[in-house]
């Protein structure tokens, strides 16, 4: 009997660890595809504020 609750735990556990990471790869999608809207609309609008910020990320690094 211990043999199969420790098979019926470790399907739970895989079970699990497939679930987090399709959550994980759904959410990475997510962002992903937040990203290109804003780069687009950055596009559309003619300018960035990231190309706008990326003088002031220069000083900081020196």
């Amino acid at each position: 009997m211990a043999a199969k609750q420790q098979t019926h735990a470790k399907r739970a556990r895989e079970l699990a660890l497939k679930e987090r990471r399709e959550r994980k790869r759904a959410k990475k999608e997510q962002t992903a595809d937040e990203r290109a809207a804003d780069r687009e609309a950055a596009a559309q609008n003619g300018g960035s504020e990231e190309a706008q910020s990326t003088p002031a990320a220069a000083e900081w690094i020196r």
